[in-house]
């Protein structure tokens, strides 16, 4: 399977397999990620997400009452579809920071 992306300049189609792409749970519409192709054959060689991207929390368990265990993490799913890791106060509807690179809960977004 693959995706399809546009340049935004020549605003010519690419179309770049999914193993290409890093963080590809991460990937959202309309997103700008920057594209290495090869000169000669102009195949996509990788498929880089920004650092950081917002995402709104679709699912995650309430946060125990009075577990105030430090860097306690629970399961929670954001808007792409991805799972990660975030802390006990996060709810379902926030908007929060990933960063792509480690997969992690970043912060709030503001």
């Amino acid at each position: 399977m693959g995706y399809n992306f546009m340049h935004m300049e020549t605003f010519e189609q690419i179309a770049i397999p999914e193993d290409v792409i890093d963080g590809v749970e991460f990937l959202k519409e309309g997103q700008d990620v920057e594209v290495v192709v090869h000169a000669e054959t102009e195949t996509p060689l990788s498929c880089e997400l920004p650092p950081f991207i917002e995402a709104t929390v679709t699912y995650t368990e309430p946060g125990l009452k009075g577990d105030t265990t430090t860097n306690a993490l629970k399961p929670a799913t954001i808007d792409t579809g991805a799972q990660i890791m975030v802390p006990l106060f996060i709810e379902i509807g926030e908007k929060i920071k990933v960063d792509t690179r480690t997969k992690e809960y970043a912060e709030r977004a503001k």
